[in-house]
């Protein structure tokens, strides 16, 4: 009887009996991992997000992320990593080493920098204007969230979401309610995921037939620009150097996150030269920063983090401040219409956010379907590149003011 005493306590079984809130949270795993390699919505950050929230919910395996005051020693110190990783295992070791910190998200940036081409902005900078505009849902959904209860700091970590950037949500949240880093991060790719459905229903709402059939190549053919760059590569090699110092001068707190973008770009842009440098950083840098972004963030959602009620504020909270942001860059436009000639298709407006390239193919999607002529993607990819650039800069803001 003590040898069935013992291998019954080794199981898991005990702790299930005790709590059983890990069962719920393992289906939100499964229906994670489901997300990500059934319906393919963000796979490559869904399914090691997912399959984080399966290990750290693992009765007894003890692969959950515990809070920071259980690191916490006397004198405002804390463990070194050794002590962390002998006491609490590897996937604690692995979040306060490469989050915690706040070393993979700059890192996840610099990929992205290295696949992106600023050429589309660059060409329609006016475009870009509306990439600003939809930061809307930002700073709007930060009062609401005020008011509704959060602390100013966990507010700004919700609002962010509102700019579909997962990196620069889990940057900001990390900084101002790291409490909140897990359901913050999965309504965040979750959102993004959800682009394809949330961007129609927004357009639906809020535009008319006539104003997404305003064809954006007849418009520059009856209002041709009266300046064209002519040397767009040189241009493209200096706006990452000059935007980087302008930044570093106006909102330090954002230089992190767009330093390392502006690098993975200006290393992009020069050519054979830095060849191996933007591949490695759109690579494998960034593919194994992902690995491990996704692993630790599923597991800091711990049945006692997520079965909390303002994980279902910060799930509402979060949709209001993306679905503010694409109607706020879709008012922006339909403003700029009342007073320009050359007007605006709004499809434009509503890729202000920095789900790049989804939101623009989203937006190209729609316009051909109303005319199979009206190609709108490069022209959007001017608004939603811009995107990028204002949401990190909005997190910057919210760091500095509420840091």
């Amino acid at each position: 009887m003590e040898i069935l005493r013992k291998l019954y306590e080794m199981t898991a079984f005990s702790n299930l009996i005790a709590n059983p809130a890990p069962l719920l949270m393992i289906a939100i795993a499964v229906g994670l991992l489901y997300l990500g390699i059934r319906k393919q919505y963000e796979p490559l950050l869904l399914v090691p997000i997912g399959f984080g929230v399966l290990l750290a919910n693992l009765p007894g395996a003890g692969l959950g992320i515990v809070p920071a005051e259980f690191v916490a020693l006397e004198d405002h110190r804390y463990m070194n990593l050794f002590e962390i990783s002998q006491e609490y295992g590897i996937m604690n070791f692995l979040y306060y080493t490469l989050l915690k910190t706040g070393l993979l998200p700059p890192i996840i940036f610099m990929g992205v920098g290295a696949l992106t081409d600023f050429g589309p902005m660059l060409r329609n900078l006016r475009l870009s204007l509306f990439g600003a505009a939809a930061q809307l849902g930002i700073f709007s959904v930060l009062i609401v969230a005020i008011l509704a209860g959060f602390t100013p700091q966990e507010a700004g970590s919700l609002a962010i979401i509102g700019g579909a950037d997962g990196p620069t949500a889990i940057y900001t949240t990390i900084i101002l309610a790291p409490h909140l880093l897990g359901p913050i991060a999965i309504a965040a790719y979750s959102y993004m995921a959800l682009v394809p459905v949330i961007i129609p229903f927004m357009v639906r709402l809020t535009c008319g037939e006539k104003e997404l059939k305003i064809n954006m190549k007849q418009m520059d053919k009856l209002y041709p620009a009266k300046r064209e760059i002519k040397n767009i590569k040189a241009v493209k090699i200096a706006f990452p150097i000059v935007l980087g110092v302008v930044i570093a001068f106006f909102v330090p707190s954002a230089a992190p996150l767009l330093g390392m973008l502006l690098f993975g770009n200006l290393v992009k842009e020069i050519g054979s030269t830095t060849f191996r440098l933007s591949d490695a950083a759109s690579g494998s840098i960034m593919n194994t920063a992902t690995i491990f972004l996704g692993l630790t963030v599923g597991a800091t959602m711990t049945s006692e983090v997520f079965l909390d009620v303002r994980t279902l504020g910060i799930i509402l909270g979060g949709f209001l401040a993306f679905a503010v942001s694409v109607v706020g860059g879709i008012y922006a436009v339909k403003v700029y219409n009342l007073f320009a000639q050359k007007k605006i298709n709004p499809l434009i407006g509503a890729t202000g956010l920095s789900a790049v390239p989804m939101a623009s193919r989203v937006a190209n999607e729609i316009a051909v379907k109303y005319d199979s002529r009206n190609h709108v993607l490069q022209y959007c990819m001017a608004s939603n590149i811009s995107g990028v650039i204002g949401s990190a800069v909005a997190a910057g803001v919210l760091i500095s003011f509420l840091g």
